[in-house]
C-alpha cells in the first residue's frame, strides 16, 4: 500500500520557510514523481512558488525559460537558485539581527545556548564580543569589566 503524499505548502519567499518547502518538495517528487522528466517537475515546483517577493521571482525564471536563456534546467538548479535567492543571501543577516534582540534583561544568565546558535552571524573576534556585551545586564557588565583579570576572549565573557 502506498502512502498518501501531502502536497507543498505555498512558498512565498519568506527566507526561514525555503529549506522546508524545498524539503515538502523532494518528498513529495521523490513518492509520486518518479520518472518525470525535469520539466515537469520543475513546473510542479513553480506552481507552489505564488505570493510575495517569490512571484516576482517565479516570473523572472518562467521568463527566461520561455526565451530559451534558462539557468534553470533541472530539479537542483531550481532548489539551488532558490536557496541563493531566498536563504543564503540573508542567512547572516537574520542571526544578526536576532543577536541584537538577544538581551540579557534583568535576568542573571543570558542564554548562551542561543547565543552560541547565532555564532554563525560573520560576526568574529571584537565585533562578536561586543555584541555579547551588549546583551548583557549592565550591572553584570560594569562588574566584568571593572574586575581585576577583566575577559578578553568571546569564551572568556
Amino acid at each position: 500500500m502506498q502512502g498518501e503524499a501531502a502536497k507543498s505548502p505555498l512558498f512565498d519567499g519568506e527566507r526561514e520557510k525555503v529549506v522546508g518547502f524545498i524539503n515538502a518538495c523532494y518528498l513529495y517528487i521523490s513518492m509520486r514523481m518518479k520518472g518525470s522528466r525535469e520539466e515537469e517537475k520543475i513546473s510542479w515546483v513553480l506552481m507552489y512558488v505564488q505570493g510575495g517577493v517569490a512571484e516576482v521571482w517565479k516570473e523572472n525564471v518562467l521568463e527566461k525559460r520561455k526565451q530559451g536563456v534558462s539557468e534553470v534546467e533541472t530539479m537542483e538548479e531550481l532548489f539551488t537558485k532558490m536557496r541563493e535567492g531566498f536563504r543564503e543571501f540573508n542567512e547572516e543577516s537574520r542571526k544578526v539581527d536576532e543577536l541584537r534582540l538577544l538581551e540579557q534583561e534583568d535576568k542573571h544568565m543570558m542564554n548562551i545556548f542561543k547565543f552560541k546558535t547565532l555564532r554563525g552571524s560573520g560576526y568574529k573576534g571584537q565585533p562578536l564580543i561586543e555584541e555579547f556585551k551588549r546583551g548583557l545586564n549592565r550591572n553584570i557588565w560594569r562588574r566584568l569589566v571593572e574586575a581585576e583579570l577583566p575577559p578578553i576572549t568571546i569564551e572568556e565573557w
